[in-house]
């Protein structure tokens, strides 16, 4: 195995990369509970949106706004299952 077979194996791409250049990775040999802060991480920054967003009004809200909030949502969570993912595989 060459050095660049063993970066792929080591460095997972994240999900919510858009290009085919993987800007953002995981290092799938990172410390579990490290890769399980991480994923906690972005998923409290999900939950504390959706529940600021449970008490706003969209009456008055562009599209675009609503579009942004959407994007911001999908990418914690994304980046946080794919971390979760990581590390339940690095745990005994």
């Amino acid at each position: 195995m060459n050095a660049m077979d063993l970066d792929r194996t080591r460095y997972q791409p994240l999900k919510s990369n858009f290009t085919s250049t993987a800007a953002l990775v995981i290092d799938t040999q990172a410390d579990a509970l490290d890769l399980h802060s991480c994923a906690r991480q972005r998923l409290r920054a999900a939950s504390d949106l959706l529940e600021t967003l449970t008490c706003l009004s969209f009456d008055q809200a562009d599209s675009k706004d609503t579009t942004h909030v959407v994007n911001a949502l999908y990418l914690l969570v994304q980046d946080g299952c794919d971390l979760l993912e990581h590390a339940h595989l690095r745990m005994p």
